[in-house]
């Protein structure tokens, strides 16, 4: 069974402007060096190269003439930086091509290191003794120390690096010394440029609050959700004031001058067909950063009109802010044995703050399954109307949100239809997900695991409210969605699972510069019955490749079943599923 997600095409303009690229370049090549790679060289040197994916392009390193001049004073600072002070260099040119031919010599080592700290920096010591001197991870160590100095909150530290060359015996001492001072705290926070803007607004997203220890991750984060709010065109957080061991935080800002945003397009996926969908933000709603997002999607197998509005700090007490929102619309989609029509209004409030998510709400659902081709055994078709409160919990201890290297992530969800009626569907509904990442010389492994069960009270529940598998965050041998309960490793069914596991392991490393590879497995479990999570399992693995993107990566995966290699899938997605 195979379902392609996504089919692109990227075209490539040749001819006249790389015949013109190439009139201002000269082929190079570079001999003689044996400790320092060529491809290290030609970076530090701008060379011109294929890109990896341009098989159809000349793989001849090219430089730009203009570069040609400087190449001597280039090639003694890169090697200086490498260690190699005593490096020389012969280059040549002619008409077409530049030759280089390079002697390293004797490198600068390590003689000795030299440390007095009242706090422990050796973790952050990356040189060590007989180790090539590189002035560039030296540096960086001297950044790692201030950066963790900052975040554990010394602002007031006294810190002393310096590196001693000898070059006729090609020793280098190093010393380090630091006194880390007091733990500072921050000040009060003075906001500037939020006109129309409540400052309440702008305050239940900063973190670094009045006398708390300082950090510099409390600054990023609260950069990040000010970013968040959509409602600036420039965030400007200033903590370099210090008064004593106090840090005023200043926070300027720029309101956004468009506050209109507009995204389209189009796809392609196996099961639904080609598809279109837009999508309208309004940002800074009327004001105090609220926000309208009007979306829809067509296509033969789904139909979407969707509605958001977003307030946020609409109620606070002291430092505590809650957010209001709703979301309502009407969607037609088909599964593989039903169809579900549902018109759908939600109302939530919301509480963030440092890694803790919390957000509570009301829902209605009037679903309707209708048949698909032909009746399927065990589906009910009918109307349902569903009431239900809800909560959900994140715990986010990830470095980064969109590409974490490192940390986990803990969620949950509680559903509970309402007996609001004889007919009604009294249910309990939950899901657990915790996700864990670990980075290991750039070797980035990560687990994610999902849990989730149904307990039907009384009535019966609709077949699209249970749990399905497959897609991009679930198991990627198969489309969005289309694995019900499991009779096999390789067999399901139409019919949505009561119980539902699945555990995902994957393994990301580097290829080159943003591109990186990645292996996986995901391991999927859909049980009919509730609490019972002993049912067969789909096993599937595969291969993808990452580009890494300001906003996330852009991944492409190819999974296919273990036991059954027809049965696979090819994803294609904007962002990181871990």
């Amino acid at each position: 069974m195979r379902n392609i997600v996504f089919v692109f095409f990227v075209i490539s303009s040749l001819g006249i402007a790389e015949e013109k690229t190439q009139d201002e370049t000269k082929t190079i090549e570079i001999l003689g060096a044996t400790q320092i790679s060529a491809d290290q060289i030609e970076d530090a040197l701008d060379i011109k190269k294929r890109d990896w994916f341009a098989f159809w392009k000349d793989s001849t390193p090219r430089i730009h003439t203009r570069l040609i001049q400087s190449l001597p004073e280039t090639l003694k600072s890169f090697f200086d930086s490498e260690g190699y002070y005593d490096a020389t260099y012969n280059i040549g040119e002619n008409n077409d091509s530049v030759r280089i031919l390079i002697s390293e010599n004797s490198p600068v080592k390590v003689y000795s290191i030299f440390v007095d700290s009242d706090f422990d920096i050796t973790p952050f010591i990356t040189l060590k003794e007989r180790d090539i001197f590189k002035s560039k991870q030296f540096v960086e160590t001297k950044n790692a120390i201030i950066a963790k100095l900052l975040s554990d909150g010394y602002c007031s530290y006294d810190l002393d690096t310096k590196a001693y060359i000898d070059l006729e015996t090609h020793k280098a001492d190093l010393i380090y010394k630091l006194k880390k001072g007091d733990i500072c705290t921050f000040g009060e926070t003075t906001i500037k440029g939020a006109d129309g803007i409540d400052d309440n607004v702008v305050l239940s997203r900063v973190e670094a609050l009045n006398g708390e220890k300082f950090s510099t991750e409390k600054i990023k984060t609260t950069y990040q959700r000010l970013e968040d709010l959509e409602a600036f065109d420039s965030i400007l957080i200033n903590a370099d004031r210090k008064i004593y061991n106090v840090v005023p935080v200043d926070i300027t800002l720029k309101l956004i001058e468009n506050p209109y945003y507009f995204t389209g397009g189009v796809g392609y996926d196996s099961y639904a067909g080609s598809s279109v969908q837009a999508q309208l933000v309004k940002r800074n709603f009327f004001g105090n950063a609220q926000k309208l997002i009007l979306t829809g999607r067509y296509s033969s197998k789904e139909q979407l009109y969707d509605i958001d509005f977003f307030r946020p700090s609409l109620i606070h007490y002291k430092d505590y802010y809650l957010d209001f929102g709703f979301n309502g619309g009407y969607s037609n989609l088909e599964f593989e044995g039903f169809v579900e029509e549902k018109e759908y209004l939600k109302a939530f409030a919301a509480y963030q703050f440092d890694k803790l998510f919390l957000k509570a709400g009301m829902a209605g659902e009037n679903i309707n399954i209708s048949v698909l081709n032909t009746p399927e055994p065990g589906i009910i078709y009918g109307n349902f109307k569903l009431y239900y409160p809800y909560f959900q919990a994140i715990y986010d201890a990830r470095d980064d949100r969109l590409n974490p290297k490192n940390g986990y992530y803990l969620t949950s969800y509680l559903e509970y239809g309402l007996p609001y009626s004889a007919d009604a569907s009294d249910y309990i509904k939950m899901l657990f997900e915790a996700r864990g990442i670990y980075t290991w010389n750039d070797l980035t492994f990560a687990a994610v695991g999902k849990l989730g069960t149904i307990k039907e009270i009384s009535n019966l529940l609709p077949e699209s409210k249970l749990f399905f598998g497959g897609g991009s965050y679930s198991n990627r041998a198969y489309g969005y969605n289309q694995i019900g309960v499991i009779s096999s490793p390789t067999q399901y069914s139409v019919e949505g699972a009561m119980s539902m596991a699945n555990l995902s392991l994957e393994m990301d490393f580097p290829i080159k510069k943003d591109i990186y590879g990645a292996v996986f497995t995901d391991n999927t479990m859909l049980d009919s019955k509730s609490y019972d999570f002993s049912g067969e399992i789909i096993t599937s693995a595969g291969i993808g490749v990452r580009y890494i993107t300001p906003v996330g990566p852009l991944k492409l995966d190819v999974g296919m079943n273990v036991n059954d290699i027809s049965q696979y899938s090819v994803q294609f997605q904007l962002g990181q599923s871990f």
